[in-house]
């Protein structure tokens, strides 16, 4: 008789994206003004808020999530203050991760930050657009700190070694790795590289922490076969006090449904305790984000 694979008794949700296509301006890549060569995009392309998030992903016990920017440029400033309006009606999202667009200095910058914490649910940044490097410079991340505000970095396997060099003198500033060091496929090159790259930054402080998401796309697939080896390996070069499951909603249901990305990662938590299964799955998140 098989054991029935354990699911969490709670999800907080890390990434999410909650966007309407009808916002031209906002996201030019949703609405056909962008070309994203990505394929069919229509599960993706469709308007996407709180209510259908919970619809799609009824059946697990999903308490919060954690919106992260995806309007374009200066956008992703308004798309902030929109969605903790919102939130005040819907009930959610109940953490928004705002947006970092280019600036011509860093002034700018900050000003950036300023407007967004106008906005109760705002915990931190994602860089939107161009970007010099894998992180803003130091006076921007020193502003992220002062204000304790958290940084994500969404970068391809041949940047994660660049970015945890960048990081080596960093002991406090909260930095999350986005969609497991987001490695563009499953080739012997590509892994070669992430797991270069992910062992640097697992060995980094507690305060580098990796967003378990974003994976089905890229290499096609929801299932364990596939996402599995990429998962545990990130588990362990993070540890579970490091980690946090999300489900990219709804980029990655262009592969499958909700429930056949949790049902995979109930299976690769498995073998963790109740404890750690906790902190990854609803835990984690709670904490970094403040929610």
């Amino acid at each position: 008789m098989t054991t029935p694979i354990p699911r969490p008794h709670r999800i907080v949700d890390a990434h999410v994206h909650l966007w309407d296509p009808a916002r031209t301006d906002w996201y030019p890549y949703l609405s056909g003004k962008r070309e994203l060569n990505m394929g069919d995009v229509s599960t993706m392309s469709r308007r996407f808020d709180a209510a259908t998030y919970f619809a799609e992903s009824a059946g697990w016990n999903v308490e919060k999530i954690i919106n992260v920017a995806a309007a374009t440029g200066w956008n992703s400033i308004d798309e902030t203050i929109e969605l903790d309006r919102q939130a005040n009606v819907a009930g959610h999202p109940d953490v928004i991760v705002g947006g970092l667009p280019p600036t011509e200095s860093v002034t700018e910058t900050v000003a950036a930050l300023d407007r967004q914490l106008a906005a109760p649910r705002f915990r931190g940044v994602r860089p939107m657009g161009a970007a010099e490097g894998p992180l803003p410079p130091i006076e921007v991340l020193r502003a992220l700190e002062e204000r304790d505000l958290l940084v994500e970095v969404m970068v391809h396997p041949d940047l994660l070694l660049p970015t945890a060099r960048r990081l080596e003198s960093n002991d406090s500033l909260v930095v999350i790795i986005e969609h497991a060091g987001w490695p563009r496929n499953g080739s012997e090159e590509e892994s070669a590289l992430w797991t270069e790259g992910m062992n640097a930054l697992g060995s980094l402080g507690d305060n580098v922490l990796c967003k378990l998401s974003g994976l089905a796309v890229p290499l096609g697939s929801m299932t364990i076969e596939v996402l599995a080896p990429w998962l545990e390996y990130a588990i362990e070069a993070f540890g579970a006090d490091r980690c946090m499951f999300a489900s990219n909603s709804p980029v990655d249901g262009m592969c499958g449904t909700f429930d056949e990305l949790y049902s995979t990662y109930s299976a690769v938590a498995a073998r963790l305790d109740i404890d750690a299964r906790d902190k990854i799955f609803a835990g984690n998140a709670e904490r970094v984000y403040r929610c």
